[in-house]
């Protein structure tokens, strides 16, 4: 008898990058690539967990390295991706555009094997219950002064730094836990970043996904990263920006003074006239009535605790004065990284060259640790967003040597230069945009 033919599976269907390019959602159909495999998200970015923005913007390119980096259990999140399946790139098609430097991507995905082999990417879990504790702990010392010393204005303005130590530090613990980057498991995440950001901020857990996720996956990219909403409607944000508005003659504030108004409406005002609201408009909107319930235990707890001692007024008083003095501390921190840096439209280049050409580090110290979140070593958070933050420091000498191979300028400052590089840097694309204004 003559030998079976084995049976065939249905032939791969190929693609050229041109093809996928042209599926970047304008025609409101998007397709993007992960290891050469062609995917089409268009009705999947309605239920993507992370946010359907997030994955839209990278409709039309390749998006390896960003769903390796965003995600901690691949062979599960691939299971569920394979009913998105159309296609693969054709074989003479390279792994990914021109645009991305070849050599730098293979020797980062190498780098990051290594890091994944030295156990860097693995939590300490003490490090973190060591944070949360020392955030309780000043919680409660902040309830102390007042019960203790009175109400008096020495002792009320004590509380007041106390809890907005409290809040900023609870804002970097709750940065941790969004990141996935503590446990093992996204579902224990989920549930520890809810009780952080809820219950101890009072903000909600998917206002900060839908936003957050966005600026690490297009850092300093016009109109793909949340972070920089700000230009045109309030500051002229970097060179280019600024140039090209300049240039079509718009003007919706007077720019040219920017880094003095900073002053008056960034640091100060961000929280407390925009944050503290818009959470509410957000969850409401968006019917997340599971954030609301675990914002409302922290109003509620707050309250409860703070109004016995200090009367309505005095609780107004002293929640608007935590959130002003948190306010300031936040935006000194989160802006100093990336204000600074190249902001621009999003040009598709590879996720090395993403990430820092939009991000600094600020030197390492046991103060600027702590001070920051370790956001002072911002270009490794942006290059391994799920490693513990007390791992930074470790992969920094690795990362550094990669940049140096490669030409790629690897930026640390001390921390009060890079604050200073925020208000220089706006001084600077204000007389840019004043200039194309007047002259082009």
């Amino acid at each position: 008898m003559a030998p079976e033919t084995p049976a065939q599976g249905p032939t791969p269907r190929y693609f050229t990058w041109d093809e996928v390019a042209q599926r970047s959602g304008s025609e409101k159909e998007r397709w993007l690539v992960i290891d050469r495999k062609v995917y089409n998200i268009s009705e999947f970015v309605r239920r993507h967990p992370g946010g359907s923005r997030v994955i839209s913007h990278y409709a039309g390119q390749d998006a390896t390295d960003p769903f390796v980096a965003f995600h901690i259990n691949k062979g599960l999140v691939r299971k569920y991706m394979n009913s998105l399946l159309i296609g693969e790139l054709s074989p003479e098609q390279p792994s990914f555009e021109p645009t991305k430097n070849k050599e730098l991507t293979y020797e980062f995905r190498e780098l990051r094997a290594t890091v994944e082999r030295m156990g860097l990417m693995k939590a300490n879990p003490a490090f973190f219950l060591l944070h949360l504790l020392h955030i309780l702990l000043l919680d409660v010392a902040a309830w102390l002064t007042l019960w203790l010393f009175g109400t008096s204005f020495v002792p009320f303005l004590l509380c007041s730094v106390l809890l907005s130590t409290v809040q900023v530090q609870a804002g970097w613990l709750q940065h941790d836990f969004g990141h996935l980057s503590v446990f093992g498991t996204s579902k224990w995440n989920h549930l520890v970043h809810h009780f952080v950001i809820g219950h101890l901020k009072g903000a909600p857990a998917s206002w900060w996904n839908h936003m957050h996720f966005q600026h690490h996956a297009k850092p300093n990219c016009f109109r793909k990263d949340p972070d920089i909403n700000m230009h045109p409607f309030l500051f002229a944000l970097g060179k280019v920006l600024s140039v090209e508005l300049g240039k079509q003659k718009k003007k919706y504030m007077p720019y040219n003074h920017q880094h003095k108004y900073f002053f008056l409406i960034g640091p100060p005002g961000l929280l407390p006239l925009y944050f503290q609201w818009y959470i509410f408009y957000f969850v409401i909107k968006r019917k997340k009535w599971v954030d609301l319930a675990w914002m409302s235990t922290f109003y509620v707890r707050i309250f409860l605790t703070y109004l016995p001692l200090l009367g309505l007024k005095g609780f107004l008083g002293l929640f608007f004065m935590v959130r002003f003095l948190e306010s300031n501390w936040f935006v000194w921190v989160t802006q100093m990284n990336h204000i600074p840096m190249h902001i621009d439209h999003d040009r598709n280049m590879d996720w090395v060259s993403t990430q820092l050409q939009a991000t600094c580090n600020v030197h390492k110290s046991a103060f600027n640790d702590w001070f920051s979140g370790h956001l002072n070593f911002q270009i490794e958070h942006h290059l391994f967003p799920t490693m513990p933050r007390h791992n930074y420091h470790k992969v920094a000498p690795l990362v550094q040597s990669l940049c140096a191979k490669h030409g790629i300028k690897y930026q640390s400052k001390p921390l009060f230069s890079a604050f200073a590089d925020i208000v220089h840097s706006l001084k600077e694309s204000g007389q840019l945009w004043l200039d194309a204004y007047l002259h082009q």
